[in-house]
C-alpha cells in the first residue's frame, strides 16, 4: 500500500507537470514564440560578476582576433559586403594558396566569425546590464602598406612575430600539459619559435619577384611563400588558443545560459583549430631569410614527417602532416586510458591570463605605445580568472 502510494502520488505530479508545461507552451506560442533569452528560472537569473567577466575577457580576446584577421582577409581574403572589402593583394592569396586552393575563402570566413562572436557578446553583455568592451583606442600599431590593405592603424602586429608551434606536436601526443606543466613538446616549424617573422607583406616589396599563375608554387618568391606559410601556422597558433580558453572559462560560469554561451562559441573555435593545422600542414620545404627582421626560417615537409607510433610511448615526438584529428592523451587520471581531448583545460594550467600572455610572447602587440592597453587587458583577464562557479 505504501509503496503504491508514492507511486501513484508521482503519477499524479508527473501528469500534473507535464499538463502545466504543455498549456504554458500553448499559452507562449499563442503571444508569438519564445522569450528573447533562456527558457527557464534557472537560466533567468541575475548573472555573476563572475560570469561577467568571463564574458568580457571573451569579448576583448574576440575583438584581437578581429583585428588581426581583418588584416589577413583585407590582403588574402575573399572581398565582398560581409566584411570591410579592399582591393586584396592577389599575389599574396595566390601564395597562400599553396597550403589549400580553398584558403581566401576560409580567411574570410574565421574572420566573419570573429567578428560575430565580438558583436554577440557585448551585445548580449548590454542586454543585461553589463558593459560592454571597446577596445578601438588602443588601435595605434601602423599596419601594412601593402597593395590590399586599408592601411589603418592596428591594434595587432603581424609583422613580428614569433610562433609557438608546439601545438602540432601536443595535440599528437599522449602528453597532457595539464599533468605536467614543463613538458616539452617538439616545434612543428623551430625557426618560428626565435626571432621575429612576418605574417603579411608589409609593403609591395614584399611580394616583389611573383606573379599570378595557375601554379604557384613556381610562380611565387621564395621570400613570399615563407610569408604566407607562417601565416598558415600562425592561424592555427590564434585558434588553439581559442580552443583551450573557451573550455576553461565554461568550468567557472554560474549561468546555464552563460555556459550555453561559451560552449558554443567555443566549439566554433574549435573547427577553426582543425582547419588550420589541417592547412598548414601542406607548406613546402624551403628556407628564407627576411631582409628586414634580420630572422631566418625552415620549413620542413611535414607530410613526409614520422608517423604515428604506439599511443602509450607517444611523447610529444609525432609530426605527421594529416593527423588533423586529437590524438587520444591522458586525462584526468592516467588510470583511465587516453581520450582524444582539447589540451590544456585545466583551470589551474590555462586561462585568461595565460592566453594574454601567450598573445604578448606571440609579438602580436610589439609597437603599442599605450601602455594602459596592457594593463586593462590584464585586468580583464584576472576578473575572469578569478571568477567561481556558483550553484
Amino acid at each position: 500500500m505504501q509503496m503504491g502510494g508514492r507511486n501513484n502520488r508521482r503519477r499524479f505530479f508527473k501528469q500534473g507537470a507535464m499538463a502545466a508545461g504543455t498549456a504554458a507552451l500553448g499559452t507562449l506560442l499563442a503571444r508569438g514564440g519564445m522569450p528573447v533569452f533562456a527558457a527557464d528560472d534557472e537560466d533567468r537569473r541575475p548573472l555573476t560578476r563572475g560570469d561577467i567577466a568571463i564574458l568580457r575577457f571573451l569579448a576583448a580576446a574576440e575583438e584581437i582576433e578581429s583585428d588581426l584577421w581583418l588584416q589577413y582577409t583585407e590582403l588574402g581574403g575573399v572581398q565582398d559586403s560581409e566584411l570591410p572589402a579592399t582591393s586584396g593583394n592577389a599575389l599574396y592569396t595566390n601564395a597562400l594558396t599553396i597550403l589549400d586552393g580553398d584558403m581566401p575563402q576560409y580567411i574570410h570566413d574565421n574572420t566573419d566569425d570573429e567578428f560575430s562572436h565580438v558583436r554577440f557578446l557585448n551585445n548580449y553583455l548590454a542586454a543585461k546590464g553589463a558593459e560592454p568592451v571597446d577596445l578601438s583606442r588602443f588601435a595605434n600599431i601602423p599596419g601594412s602598406t601593402a597593395t590590399g590593405s586599408s592601411g589603418k592603424p592596428r591594434l595587432t602586429n603581424l609583422t613580428k612575430l614569433t610562433i609557438d608551434t608546439s601545438f602540432w606536436s601536443r595535440y599528437r601526443s599522449i602528453t597532457n600539459p595539464d599533468f605536467d606543466r614543463n613538458a616539452q613538446f617538439v616545434q612543428a616549424v623551430p625557426s618560428l619559435s626565435v626571432g621575429q617573422h612576418t605574417a603579411i607583406p608589409r609593403s609591395d616589396d614584399d611580394v616583389a619577384g611573383s606573379s599570378v599563375s595557375d601554379d604557384p608554387a613556381t610562380s611565387i618568391s621564395t621570400h613570399l611563400q615563407a610569408i604566407a606559410f607562417t601565416a598558415g601556422f600562425h592561424f592555427a597558433f590564434i585558434e588553439q588558443g581559442g580552443t583551450s580558453l573557451y573550455a576553461t572559462m565554461a568550468q567557472k560560469v554560474s549561468s546555464l545560459e552563460v555556459l550555453r554561451i561559451v560552449l558554443s562559441i567555443g566549439g566554433s573555435e574549435i573547427m577553426h583549430f582543425q582547419t588550420w593545422q589541417d592547412k598548414a600542414g601542406n607548406a613546402l620545404p624551403l628556407t628564407d631569410t627576411d631582409p628586414i627582421n634580420r630572422s631566418t626560417v625552415t620549413f620542413a615537409d611535414l607530410t613526409k614527417a614520422q608517423g604515428e607510433t604506439d599511443p602509450e610511448s607517444l611523447k610529444g615526438d609525432t609530426l605527421q602532416a594529416n593527423l588533423i584529428m586529437p590524438e587520444p592523451a591522458h586525462f584526468l587520471d592516467p588510470s583511465l586510458g587516453a581520450v582524444a581531448i582539447i589540451r590544456p583545460s585545466s583551470v589551474a594550467n590555462s586561462g585568461a591570463v595565460a592566453a594574454v600572455r601567450a598573445l604578448t610572447a606571440d609579438g602580436l602587440f610589439v609597437g603599442q605605445p599605450d601602455r594602459t592597453f596592457f594593463s586593462f587587458l590584464m585586468q580583464l583577464a584576472e576578473a575572469a580568472d578569478a571568477a567561481r562557479r556558483q550553484l
